[in-house]
């Protein structure tokens, strides 16, 4: 076998042989094996990359998953405010209606110069006074002494708005003159009737009653205080005659 080589510089119209060295059969020209050098440059080529793959993805990862839970987070900040967003402004506005009711509240009770904390008016006969909360009915000491300074809530009834009896006394009087002199704030509750008006202030909150009877009875007659209701009930109650304790006017009342 021989290989011809063919030189393009060669001048055209000209064409030389060589004959090269023959190449015994059976046998095939081999590729030249590579050198040491080469292969270790490769190695270190290659080593250098995956190197910098590692340390790209050791930096970044961090800076990934922050950007990634931010992501996160803003998807869920977003859905739990489309979630939470009317109930917020409805709650927000409730707040404010009840705010508005409460200055209403407190601007209609300082027309009758009392507060809302606790107090008693009854527009028809013009009482408007403080009540005194827990006054132990049964002590006369106790309640002949706080019955100068309001009307007093007996201990053991209810308080607006729960239900059952609330129970309130105060003075008469058979005098106009006595009326200061005692704080007689009852002294014209027997002009009450039925339909007639009772307000109540407590615990910033207002609560209206209608009379729905009124009478007179023994001064040993203490159901009405006592007696144990599942409907919420005012009862008023002072002396009768006027000046005197021989019997009891009773004026009861109910929630409007």
């Amino acid at each position: 076998m021989q290989i011809i080589l063919y030189d393009s510089h060669w001048p055209k119209g000209k064409k030389q042989e060589y004959l090269a060295s023959p190449i015994p059969q059976g046998e095939t020209l081999r590729a030249r094996p590579r050198l040491p050098l080469a292969s270790f440059i490769k190695g270190i080529g290659n080593g250098l990359i995956v190197g910098a793959l590692i340390l790209i993805i050791v930096f970044a990862f961090p800076l990934v998953k922050q950007d990634l839970t931010y992501r996160l987070n803003q998807k869920k900040a977003e859905k739990l405010t489309q979630t939470y967003a009317p109930l917020l402004t409805q709650a927000a506005q409730k707040q404010a209606e009840e705010l508005k009711l409460k200055e209403q509240i407190a601007s209609e009770a300082a027309q009758y110069k009392v507060t809302t904390d606790f107090s008693l008016v009854i527009p028809k006969i013009s009482a408007a006074s403080k009540v005194i909360p827990n006054v132990n009915p049964s002590d006369e000491k106790e309640y002949k002494e706080l019955l100068k300074n309001g009307v007093g809530h007996a201990q053991g009834t209810k308080f607006p708005g729960e239900g059952g009896n609330i129970y309130l006394f105060s003075h008469s009087t058979n005098s106009p003159l006595n009326v200061t002199r005692y704080n007689a704030v009852f002294y014209m509750l027997k002009e009450l009737t039925s339909g007639d008006e009772v307000i109540i202030f407590y615990n910033e909150k207002k609560y209206t009653y209608k009379v729905v009877d009124h009478f007179i009875t023994t001064a040993d007659d203490v159901r009405w205080l006592t007696e144990q209701t599942s409907e919420e009930r005012l009862v008023l109650q002072t002396c009768w005659p006027p000046g005197t304790s021989w019997k009891r006017l009773i004026v009861l009342a109910k929630p409007v």
